[in-house]
């Protein structure tokens, strides 16, 4: 494990601000950065460019979720994740990919897990694989 500063230069609209920087974080459980010695070779790099990390342990709303309230609270989520990256020293634990090539890690930000902090606020819930639960109700 490498501990690396991860500076995301976001702009209100969630483009990225230069070209040298990654993109915005996807949604609460997806972010980029730039690829490392570390990054493994399962992982695809997106926009040819950009390594798409889902750090383990945490199940976040979907952006274009199928209702208005996972949608809202996916943004919420979005933009705390973005918040804990730009607040401290990020170090990722990289501990291979999952089905759509990101790479799974452990994500720390200052030595607090990104994951414990989103559950902990009600943005995101654990999650250890198999079967996701529905954020909208029946």
């Amino acid at each position: 494990m490498r501990i690396i500063a991860l500076a995301v230069f976001l702009s209100l609209s969630g483009n990225a601000i230069a070209g040298d920087t990654p993109p915005p974080a996807h949604d609460g459980d997806t972010f980029y950065t730039a690829p490392s010695a570390e990054t493994p070779a399962c992982s695809r790099l997106r926009w040819k460019r950009w390594e798409s990390v889902r750090p383990i342990g945490l199940d976040a709303p979907e952006i274009d979720g199928d209702c208005a309230a996972e949608r809202q609270l996916a943004a919420k989520a979005r933009r705390r994740l973005i918040e804990l990256l730009e607040s401290g020293p990020v170090a990722i634990d990289r501990r291979g990919c999952d089905i759509y090539d990101r790479t799974l890690a452990k994500v720390t930000v200052a030595g607090r897990d990104v994951a414990d902090i989103l559950i902990s606020e009600g943005l995101a819930r654990p999650y250890g694989g198999g079967h996701r639960q529905p954020w909208c109700g029946d």
